[in-house]
């Protein structure tokens, strides 16, 4: 399946905006999957049985997934800003679910349900900020207008950009919407093939789902904060 994936995208010649090919990153992303599962499966033993460690682990955790992010929306030097998005979505979820004992601080749980926060975090960010930038591009004529009718430069951005950046919400909510008649996600499977019945799998699921979506808009609506304010743009400047 690996080998298909990247043959198809060769012969397809799939590429982003800048022709860069999507054959070479499938495959470099399939590669590092298996080293960085290797290196996790090897340390989570560890890594469970210490809180400092854990931490430690959350921490790595979101540091790459900042790296990640932030280098996907921008080359250059304001990528770091991808840190508040994430941030601003996972944080207060994951505090609210250790204050109210629905996660507990063992690594065996908080692990998994905070890796699946910041991965949901990751894309909406990445989505989110991409769609917002690449609309300002194009349509950067329209915001120039809006600065001439007096509009604020973070009001006439805004007002561009905020419909494409709210379309990173559509996975996320599709995904909601059909889950149990199209698709039977990794929470739901895990807990059945682990031993719990599918009323509590479902419960665990729903809970999931729903904390995505909010750490989803809490991202989608932070990086569209920090693009209309210019603080995280392409090139040199901002549009206008």
């Amino acid at each position: 399946m690996f080998a298909v994936a990247v043959a198809v995208a060769a012969v397809a010649r799939l590429a982003d905006g800048r022709e860069r090919g999507y054959a070479r990153q499938i495959a470099l992303a399939g590669l590092r999957a298996a080293v960085q599962l290797a290196a996790v499966s090897a340390l989570i033993g560890w890594v469970v049985g210490s809180v400092p460690a854990l931490l430690g682990f959350l921490l790595l955790m979101y540091a790459v997934a900042v790296r990640t992010a932030g280098r996907r929306v921008t080359p250059n030097r304001t990528w770091w800003w991808a840190a508040a998005p994430i941030a601003a979505g996972v944080l207060p979820t994951v505090l609210a679910l250790l204050l109210t004992g629905l996660v507990p601080l063992r690594g065996v749980a908080l692990i998994p349900v905070t890796g699946i926060l910041i991965g949901g975090a990751l894309t909406a960010t990445v989505l989110g900020g991409r769609r917002a930038l690449d609309e300002l591009n194009t349509r950067h004529g329209e915001v120039e207008a809006g600065l001439a009718l007096g509009f604020p430069p973070r009001d006439a951005r805004l007002e561009i950009a905020r419909p494409a950046a709210s379309d990173a919400l559509l996975p996320g909510l599709d995904q909601t919407r059909t889950v149990g008649l199209v698709t039977l996600p990794g929470a739901f499977v895990g807990m059945l093939l682990g031993g719990a019945t599918p009323v509590q799998a479902g419960v665990v699921q729903l809970f999931v789902l729903v904390a995505l979506l909010m750490v989803q808009a809490v991202a989608v609506a932070v990086v569209l904060e920090l693009v209309a304010r210019g603080l995280l743009y392409r090139g040199d400047r901002p549009v206008s």
